[in-house]
């Protein structure tokens, strides 16, 4: 599946655990990367860049480099946002991206400063398939999985970038939550869209509703967290888990991804759903799940052993 944008688709804490929580971010350490701006041929990023990047082998690690503001995203870092992921997505010798925060926080939404300030008016009609959406990249459909590596905060439209990723790795202290609902700004970057549809409809609204915060364990227990890791340790936890990933076949694994999205998503019914599940998965038989048999029936990966 190529890369596109998305067709248009049809308990309350206590205040005490609360700010037990929030206190908890505000402290986390982050253990930092060298990192580099994919836009500068691979050379180390300048201070200047709000988005950096490094390839390590076939995976990609993306960084918000805002930490002043928890990395709020503005125009600009949305914008390098969704150059990052489009060039992810077409380059052949990629197979997973990590997105991360630099400074001890995911995304902490978009800028509101920026909203606070714009003085043109709003357009208030836009077809979602013909541009990005305000945090940048949350309107692609990915032929690609995408990790998300979770420290701080990721809230309003950082949990909208968070739920774009097919998994998230999550910190100890790290929190999740509508917190756009506050201040009256929607949810217009796929929350709505794609939090009914991960953790079901119930315990979406109690989020979108409440604008509650939601700790790693309880994410955890929802399925909006896949991993849950000590502070300090999403990162390296995400990559190693984006490694092993990238080491399986390809095309079966991808083919596999599609299929799931397009049942969630895109399925009128559960026939369509198996047929296009068969339709696509038998294309790949010749050209690995034969030579997996075969390495199978040599010994490879007995035991249910991965390697």
């Amino acid at each position: 599946m190529a890369l596109k944008h998305v067709r248009a688709l049809g308990p309350v804490f206590s205040a005490n655990y609360q700010g037990r929580i929030l206190s908890q971010c505000r402290s986390t350490t982050w253990t930092t990367t060298k990192l580099r701006s994919s836009s500068a041929g691979g050379e180390e990023a300048g201070t200047g860049q709000t988005v950096v990047s490094e390839r390590r082998g076939s995976v990609l690690t993306v960084a918000i480099r805002r930490p002043e503001v928890r990395n709020a995203v503005n125009v600009e870092t949305a914008r390098r946002l969704l150059e990052e992921l489009q060039a992810f997505d077409g380059d052949p010798d990629l197979n997973v991206a990590v997105l991360h925060g630099e400074g001890g926080n995911f995304c902490a939404g978009y800028d509101l400063k920026t909203l606070a300030n714009q003085k043109a008016p709003l357009k208030l009609e836009q077809d979602v398939t013909k541009g990005p959406g305000p945090m940048g990249p949350s309107r692609l459909q990915l032929s690609k999985p995408l990790i998300a590596a979770v420290s701080g905060f990721a809230v309003a439209g950082g949990m909208e970038l968070a739920l774009l990723a097919d998994l998230r790795v999550m910190e100890e202290s790290a929190v999740m939550g509508v917190f756009c609902r506050r201040f009256g700004v929607p949810l217009i970057d796929g929350g709505t869209v794609r939090l009914p549809r991960l953790i079901g409809l119930s315990r979406a609204l109690d989020l979108i509703l409440t604008g509650r915060p939601i700790g790693a364990q309880e994410a955890l227990a929802f399925g909006l967290a896949n991993r849950v890791v000590p502070d300090g340790q999403a990162l390296q936890a995400a990559v190693q888990l984006a490694e092993q990933i990238s080491s399986f076949p390809q095309q079966c694994l991808r083919t596999d991804r599609s299929s799931a999205l397009y049942s969630c998503y895109d399925a009128r019914s559960f026939t369509q759903a198996m047929q296009h599940e068969f339709d696509h998965g038998v294309q790949v038989i010749q050209a690995e799940a034969i030579p997996g048999a075969i390495r199978f029936t040599s010994g490879a990966g007995r035991g249910g052993k991965l390697s």
